[in-house]
């Protein structure tokens, strides 16, 4: 049951990281008309549901009955206050990694996104520009995200609380933090045009795709282990690379790509 929990993670976040980036990377770039949607706001949106997600999974493990749910909310995050605070800290990390995510991709195509996080970087092969912006949002989050993942697997691993729990508890912080920075960065946009400004069909599958990472992360995390993990986001930037250049057609390879690319999948 173990392995099989493992290996299915692991297929699952594939999927979804290389899903994510692309459609993330189509609606940042797709030109329509009226406002954009606010990257800010489908952070918080993206925890909300997560959080959604985890409780109804909860409500199933206690067999459906929302009196062992509403006892086990209490207990495991009402009555342990200390245990909840700390995942402040790989939340708040957490959710400037997603504003990032969106930078990113607004600035760099899907397979330049996932190149830098194991590769180094040649300058002369980047414009000025909106290029720069996008790997040094992406390069951010790269340095950031591992810091997360080494302290939201040591709380994992050393606790008995279940992954949902962690998660709800994730996400309440992630909806603060996330709150606070569209009430500081967009708050003017918010109020002009409404909070969910520019929303269409695909803004709500990315959506949904960053809300369901939030989960498959912490599934891999709990049951794989970081080999495995590695070899899980080197398939998907294969994947990214190959969709970008012949299906999106908004990649063109370089030499630094090239390189970067037997690194990183070595």
């Amino acid at each position: 049951m173990f392995a099989n929990l493992k290996y299915v993670s692991l297929g699952i976040l594939v999927f979804q990281t290389t899903s994510l980036v692309l459609t993330m990377r189509y609606s940042r770039t797709l030109k329509e008309e009226g406002p954009r949607y606010l990257s800010s706001t489908a952070v918080v949106v993206a925890e909300l549901l997560k959080i959604m997600a985890c409780i109804l999974l909860v409500y199933k493990d206690s067999k459906c009955s929302l009196r062992a749910l509403n006892r086990v909310l209490h207990d495991e995050i009402l009555n342990k206050p200390m245990e909840t605070l700390k995942l402040a800290i790989p939340s708040g990390i957490y959710t400037l990694q997603n504003n990032l995510l969106y930078v990113a991709l607004s600035n760099l195509d899907a397979a330049t996104y996932q190149w830098p996080s194991d590769s180094q970087l040649d300058s002369k092969e980047l414009s000025a520009g909106s290029q720069f912006v996008g790997l040094m949002a992406v390069l951010t989050a790269c340095f950031s995200s591992g810091f997360a993942g080494v302290y939201f697997e040591k709380i994992l691993k050393e606790t008995k609380q279940s992954v949902w729990i962690r998660n709800i508890q994730l996400g309440f912080f992630g909806s603060i933090f996330g709150l606070m920075g569209v009430y500081i960065y967009d708050g003017e946009l918010v109020s002009k045009n409404g909070f969910f400004q520019g929303y269409n069909r695909l803004t709500w599958i990315v959506v949904v795709l960053q809300a369901l990472g939030g989960l498959v992360i912490a599934a891999v995390i709990k049951y794989a282990d970081n080999i495995l993990k590695g070899f899980a986001t080197s398939l998907s930037i294969i994947l990214s690379t190959l969709i970008s250049y012949f299906w999106l057609q908004d990649f063109v390879p370089t030499r630094w790509l090239y390189a970067s690319s037997s690194s990183s999948c070595s």
